[in-house]
This record gives C-alpha cells, sequence and structure tokens, in this order.
C-alpha cells in the first residue's frame, strides 16, 4: 500500500505543475489577446483622428501607443542613402521595402518606408531601387516604432536591412535621426507606382482565443488522468482483497484403487 501511496503522490506532483503550467500559457494566450484587442482599438482610433503635424509627434520614443498615428511632413528626400528592407510581408506577399531618409523643413532627419514591392518567386533582390521625388515633397504618412531584434539584422550590408530600426540605423548612415520612422501614405510630387503603401495590419483578434481554451483543455485532461489512474488502481486493489478472501476450492477425494477397496489378492 505504501508503494501505491507513494505513486498516487508523485503522479499528483506532477499533475499539479503541468497542470499550472497548461494554466499559465492559457492565461498567457489571454493576455494577448487583450494586448491586440488594445492595439486594434488604438489603430481604429488614429485612423479616425485628423492629420497631425510631425513635429507634434516626433518628440522622443516612438511607442506602441504611438504607431499608425497619420503625420504630414515636408522635406528633401536623401536618394544616396537609400536603404532595401528585404524578407519583408505584406497582404499576403513576400518582397521589400524601400527605406530613404527624409530631411524635413526643420532641419530634422526621418526614414521614410515609401512602400512594399513584391519579389516574384525564383527572382533574386534587385540592386537598383526607384528614385524619390526630386526637390521639395509633401507628404503624409503612418507613425511606426523601430523594429527590435538581432543587431545583424538592423545593421546595413551592402545598403539591405532585414530591420528598420532608426537608432541603429543612425551611425551607419551618418545621419542623427529621430526615433521611429513613416510608412508612407501619398507624396507630392508623386512616386514610382511600382511601390505600394504599406497599411496598417487587418484588425484580427488572431488565434490566442483558441491557442488559451487548448491549453486549458489540456490542463483538464491531466487532471482527468490523475483521476481515472487512481481509479483504476483502487479497482485492481478491490478485486486482489475480493480473490484473496475467497475460500480455497476443495479438491475432490481420490478413489481408492480396486485392490485397496477389496483387499490383497491372493496368490
Amino acid at each position: 500500500m505504501k508503494r501505491t501511496w507513494l505513486r498516487w503522490g508523485l503522479m499528483t506532483l506532477f499533475v499539479v505543475a503541468l497542470g499550472f503550467t497548461f494554466v499559465q500559457l492559457g492565461q498567457w494566450q489571454l493576455d494577448r489577446l487583450d494586448q491586440r484587442r488594445d492595439r486594434n482599438a488604438t489603430t481604429a482610433e488614429h485612423e479616425k483622428a485628423p492629420v497631425r503635424p510631425f513635429e507634434e509627434v516626433f518628440t522622443g520614443t516612438i511607442t506602441d501607443a504611438d504607431q499608425w498615428q497619420r503625420v504630414s511632413v515636408s522635406g528633401t528626400f536623401l536618394a544616396d542613402k537609400q536603404l532595401q528592407a528585404r524578407y519583408r510581408s505584406f497582404d499576403g506577399k513576400t518582397g521589400w521595402e524601400l527605406i530613404t531618409p527624409l530631411r524635413t523643413t526643420s532641419g530634422q532627419v526621418v526614414l521614410v518606408d515609401r512602400g512594399f514591392v513584391e519579389r516574384p518567386a525564383g527572382q533574386d533582390f534587385p540592386k537598383v531601387f526607384p528614385d524619390p521625388p526630386a526637390g521639395e515633397v509633401q507628404l503624409t504618412g503612418y507613425v511606426r516604432r523601430n523594429e527590435q531584434g538581432n543587431t545583424n539584422q538592423m545593421t546595413p550590408t551592402e545598403n539591405t536591412v532585414r530591420l528598420v530600426n532608426s537608432d541603429t540605423l543612425s551611425g551607419a548612415l551618418g545621419l542623427d535621426l529621430v526615433n521611429g520612422f513613416i510608412a508612407l501614405i501619398d507624396v507630392t510630387p508623386a512616386q514610382s507606382a511600382e511601390l505600394v503603401p504599406v497599411t496598417p495590419p487587418p484588425p484580427t483578434e488572431g488565434p490566442h482565443q483558441s491557442y488559451a481554451l487548448q491549453w486549458f483543455a489540456f490542463a483538464a485532461i491531466a487532471v482527468v488522468g490523475l483521476f481515472i489512474l487512481i481509479r483504476n488502481d483502487l479497482r485492481d486493489r478491490k478485486r486482489a482483497k475480493e480473490r484473496a478472501a475467497r475460500p480455497a476450492p476443495v479438491e475432490p477425494a481420490v478413489e481408492r484403487t480396486e485392490e485397496a477397496s477389496h483387499g490383497p489378492r491372493a496368490d
């Protein structure tokens, strides 16, 4: 019995730890769902708000709460500082985006994502980029925060990067860039039609709720499994006791041999 209790105790501890982990993972997915809903609500509010001057928004570090506001700014593109952001995804397609610094009329320099270009399967990335409009331009765009990741992905190599981070690119480009960047909506004079503006992601809630339900289901399965294990052990012990309590079967008497019944035969 001691071994059985020990096994039950160890299994209970294991299931409790496993169930706790599953519940925490489910709660984590629910937290991510709340964050997604908050971002969707913030993006919707920014879409309804009027366009703001660049100088009112780009005053410090751009955060998630600042993203997807619309701003307007005037300045001159620095065509000799363009970068190609590779392996980008937009609207279910993969390709690249063209990043061009803009020196504003106030003297600040901000990175502008001028748009997305799809890369057909099997083709290499182009080495020549569409030139920006020359002279002073007036543009409207979305506020974007710096992308985070491996330093190598944010450091340009042969005018290409994977992630757009103005803090890292400032040193590489030799420019005093403001924090964050702008995703272009439209510009006057117009630019190449090849570049597709990068718009906010669809306001979906993602798979977080279904993932949370899966983790909670795993926790329930672990508890039910422990209950079934203990119930089966108890049932087996009960059956073993019943078998032990049964009287031993009486063996039938051995029939006497003819010689034993009638005595020894006379010679």
